[in-house]
C-alpha cells in the first residue's frame, strides 16, 4: 500500500513539473487584437473613407502595425490592393483610424481581405506573427476576413 501511494505522488509531481511550462506560456501569451470596420462613408472624390476601430487587448503596445488589404468589388473580383499603417496601437486602448480607399464607392465594396501583415512589432521587441491574435469584424455591408 505504501509503495502505491509513493508511486502516485511521484507521478503527480512529474505531471505538475511537465505542466508548469505550459501554464507559464499561457500566462505570457498575448490576448486579442480586434480590427473592426466600423463605418463606411463616401468621400467627395468618388472613393470610400473607412473608419477602423482597433481594440488592443493583447497586453502589448504596437509600434509597428501594417496591413495589406485586398479590396473586392460587388462581383467578388479584386479591385485593388491597399496598404495601411495603423501604428501606434497603445495597449489596453481602442483606437480609431480613418483610411481612404480611392476610386471605389463604399457600396461597391463587398469584401476586404487581410492577406498580409508587413509589420507587427510590439514596442521594444522583435516582429511577431499577429494573425493568431487577430479577430476581424465589420459593421458595414462589406465583410472583413483573413
Amino acid at each position: 500500500m505504501f509503495a502505491l501511494h509513493k508511486s502516485v505522488n511521484t507521478v503527480a509531481a512529474a505531471v505538475t513539473l511537465c505542466l508548469m511550462p505550459l501554464v507559464s506560456m499561457a500566462q505570457a501569451a498575448p490576448g486579442s487584437l480586434t480590427v473592426e470596420i466600423n463605418k463606411f462613408e463616401d468621400n467627395d472624390t468618388g472613393g470610400c473613407r473607412a473608419f477602423f476601430l482597433f481594440r488592443n487587448e493583447a497586453g502589448l503596445t504596437f509600434e509597428g502595425f501594417e496591413m495589406s488589404l485586398a479590396i473586392f468589388d460587388r462581383s467578388g473580383v479584386i479591385d485593388r490592393l491597399l496598404s495601411i499603417d495603423a501604428a501606434p496601437l497603445p495597449a489596453a486602448r481602442t483606437t480609431l483610424k480613418l483610411f481612404e480607399i480611392p476610386e471605389i464607392a463604399c457600396a461597391d465594396i463587398s469584401e476586404i481581405l487581410l492577406h498580409e501583415m508587413p509589420a507587427c512589432r510590439p514596442q521594444n521587441a522583435e516582429e511577431i506573427d499577429c494573425f493568431p491574435i487577430l479577430t476581424l469584424s465589420s459593421r458595414t455591408s462589406a465583410v472583413l476576413v483573413k
